[in-house]
């Protein structure tokens, strides 16, 4: 039986997420694609068999194969950016579902996500400036914060609307921003437009159907388990889909070799030259880096997120003789070849590892003569999808991955 799968990038992001969901809904059907952390910072790829390509943000990649998505109640939603990838798709609202509890992201959020960035100067911490980040910290000091059920009430919605521009604009001076009666009519255009809906729907699509949880950026960005502060506000582990369902199966997504979109530590970044088609020096997240495959940080990650299933190895197309495998680190004088978790919401622990894997180089290197048997073996799961090039055809998906039983792990978030 096709079993319920959470995909998690092992990572820094851009693993490959959106084509590993898109493969597995044309593999065998599925209910939907759940959304579970993130927003409209999200760039995943999807590219078909006959050469169509769209970078999903909101909707779930399983789109172009016609499976719908929900944005569960961890999303913050960006109706605006929505409105436009909607519009790419051919609109397709008919296959989206929202939960009422999710943020709204305001073009407020956004301005003030820039303006805070652009004041750090030198020491930017690596933001998409897409305010989602904004979001969830104003969330957390304001309980009035807007929530897509607020869409419903013109009134309640306007009020919230107002709050969020008149705290922001107080506390970071005059924001580009549309009127505030635009916004407001957007956002209620949004409510007619998508069918939102309560906590109980995604136990209804559990039952169903086989469903898939994508997620958003990586383990090694999580709000908790990242290397601080160059991290994102958001929980990138398999905790969130912990929250929403009992029983799944966790794939870990990992390239051939490690990324890293903009600032922070990256122990094995190299000038390797690698090719990379939809990824490029962004206003806000800087430099897109690339370097060899990390087993120490892809391991650590493994760990935080309470272990994984099986893995998804994208990029195995990428033949250059350059690139290799760390296996360890040399750290003041010492290897390491296991990062040691911190407990759980101790960012002076997660800051003290940026010190450190911020003065780190490789240790072990070299070029594995099978990238996934080795990848498997450095990670401790098995490889149940490959992927040899950025088409839905490029994947192979194996058999264990539809049928294979979860394993009974708890979740360190």
């Amino acid at each position: 039986m096709t079993r319920h799968i959470a995909v998690v990038d092992l990572g820094y992001g851009d693993a490959g997420k959106g084509s590993v969901v898109d493969a597995l809904c044309a593999t065998a059907p599925r209910r939907a694609v759940l959304r579970f952390n993130g927003g409209a910072q999200a760039a995943h790829n999807v590219i078909t068999a006959s050469g169509r390509h769209h970078t999903f943000a909101q909707f779930g990649s399983g789109t172009l194969q016609g499976v719908p998505t929900h944005l569960t109640r961890f999303m913050v939603v960006d109706p605006l950016a929505l409105s436009a990838e909607a519009s790419a798709l051919g609109n397709p609202y008919h296959l989206l579902t929202v939960d009422e509890d999710a943020l709204l992201a305001t073009p407020w959020h956004r301005a003030a996500n820039q303006v805070r960035e652009q004041r750090r100067g030198a020491g930017r911490h690596g933001s998409c400036g897409m305010g989602v980040g904004q979001t969830m910290a104003y969330a957390l000091k304001h309980p009035s914060a807007p929530r897509v059920g607020d869409v419903r009430s013109p009134a309640r919605l306007r009020a919230r609307l107002a709050q969020v521009r008149s705290v922001l604009t107080e506390e970071y001076g005059p924001l580009p921003a549309p009127p505030l009666p635009a916004v407001v009519e957007a956002f209620l255009a949004f409510g007619r437009a998508v069918s939102i809906v309560d906590w109980n729907h995604v136990a209804t699509l559990l039952r169903e159907g086989p469903c898939i949880f994508e997620g958003a950026q990586g383990v090694l960005l999580d709000e908790w388990r990242g290397w601080h502060p160059y991290t994102t506000w958001s929980t990138t582990t398999f905790g969130n889909v912990a929250a929403l369902c009992d029983d799944f199966l966790r794939l870990g997504v990992v390239r051939t070799y490690t990324t890293r979109h903009g600032a922070g530590p990256f122990v094995t970044e190299a000038p390797l030259d690698l090719p990379e088609a939809h990824n490029g020096v962004g206003e806000w997240q800087g430099t897109f880096r690339v370097g060899h495959f990390d087993a120490v940080a892809h391991r650590y990650a493994v760990e935080v997120c309470g272990g994984v299933d099986g893995l998804a190895v994208t990029h195995l197309d990428v033949a250059s003789p350059a690139l290799q495998m760390c296996t360890s680190y040399e750290i003041e004088g010492a290897r390491w070849d296991r990062i040691a978790p911190g407990e759980f919401k101790d960012l002076s622990h997660q800051s003290a590892l940026t010190a450190l894997l911020s003065e780190a180089c490789p240790g072990d290197l070299h070029r594995p003569a099978d990238w996934p048997a080795e990848i498997g073996a450095a990670l401790g799961a098995p490889v149940l999808l490959e992927s040899h090039g950025p088409a839905t055809g490029h994947k192979k998906v194996h058999a264990s991955l539809l049928t294979a039983a979860p394993k009974s792990v708890p979740s360190h978030r």
